[in-house]
């Protein structure tokens, strides 16, 4: 755990759920000097003020391992700040179609493959330009077509309502949502340099 003047009095909950390796993000925290410490349990979960839902690989299989980590009620009562990255964005839809899994249902949106008819490659990798759709915290300055790093296959419908910025590749979609308290990124803060650090920093100051 790291603190320093900012961020003191803030803690950060990673929930661990073994859904993939968090290496990288918990990297990305210590460069911005951001406290954080996983949570394991539901038990600890009041403890924190702010909470991150890494992930990567399949949605239906994280969902299923954080139903059993015994902690989608805390996640889903929560009237504290939580970001979703990646798949951990994906869990916050209704339904996807990885897997045909019912998902946290957060927002009213479903997660969607890339289909073959696109004519692109997939899965989608690689840095790709971000257009905010209106001004919101968790993009504080972060310029407009600023460009983030993406790893995915699957992909949340775009919604004028719920999207905070959006992306293109083969059609538009939802580089990042937000319902009240939940915030979701689909490219990987922690891997997109200078403006992602930005974004762990901003959600870190809600």
């Amino acid at each position: 755990m790291v603190e320093n003047n900012k961020t003191k009095g803030r803690r950060i909950g990673i929930v661990n759920y073994g859904a993939g390796n968090i290496f990288s993000l918990t990297a990305a925290l210590e460069r911005q000097a951001i406290s954080y410490e996983m949570i394991s349990s539901p038990d600890d979960f009041e403890q924190y003020d702010h909470y991150i839902i890494p992930g990567v690989g399949h949605a239906g299989a994280a969902m299923q391992k954080l139903t059993e980590s015994g902690m989608v009620d805390k996640i889903k009562s929560t009237a504290k700040p939580v970001l979703g990255i990646c798949v951990g964005m994906q869990l916050l839809t209704e339904f996807s179609e990885e897997g045909n899994a019912e998902l946290l249902g957060i927002t009213p949106l479903k997660t969607r493959h890339f289909t073959d008819d696109l004519k692109i490659k997939v899965p989608h990798t690689g840095w790709n330009k971000v257009c905010i759709q209106f001004d919101n915290e968790l993009f504080k300055d972060i310029n407009n077509g600023a460009y983030f790093y993406f790893v995915h296959s699957y992909f949340i419908e775009f919604n004028s309502t719920f999207t905070l910025a959006f992306a293109e590749y083969g059609l538009k979609f939802s580089a990042a949502v937000k319902k009240d308290n939940f915030y979701g990124v689909q490219f990987h803060p922690e891997k997109s340099g200078e403006a992602g650090e930005q974004i762990l920093k901003n959600f870190s100051e809600l």
